[in-house]
C-alpha cells in the first residue's frame, strides 16, 4: 500500500508519507511531529494515532519502542462560570 494512503492521524488527515518526510527531514521525536502535524491534537487527543507514531519513530530510529518518549500530554482546559467559582467559594467557607 502507497504510504500516502496510509492514514496514521484520523483526527488531523496525517498520512505515514507526511511522517516519514519529516523524520527524513531530522524531526525524529513524537514531540517534533505533533507540533508540526497536530498529531494527537484531534478530538481523540492521540488515543487512536498515538501508539501508531512512537511505532514508526521506533521503527526509523531502529530503537526499542520503550526507548521512545511521548508526547506531553497536557489537560483539557475548559471555561468556568463565575458564578460557580462564587459558589464554591462560598461552600468551602
Amino acid at each position: 500500500m502507497n504510504k500516502k494512503d496510509m492514514i496514521i492521524c484520523r483526527c488531523e488527515d496525517v498520512t505515514l508519507q507526511d511522517i516519514h518526510d519529516l523524520m527524513d527531514q531530522g524531526y525524529t521525536s513524537v514531540e517534533e511531529l505533533k507540533r508540526i502535524l497536530r498529531i494527537g491534537m484531534g478530538p481523540c487527543q492521540g488515543n487512536t494515532c498515538g501508539q501508531l507514531v512512537q511505532r514508526e519513530v521506533s521503527k526509523y530510529l531502529n530503537v526499542k519502542l520503550e526507548e521512545v518518549k511521548t508526547y506531553k500530554v497536557r489537560p483539557l482546559t475548559t471555561g468556568v462560570k463565575l458564578n460557580s467559582i462564587k459558589e464554591g467559594a462560598n461552600h468551602e467557607s
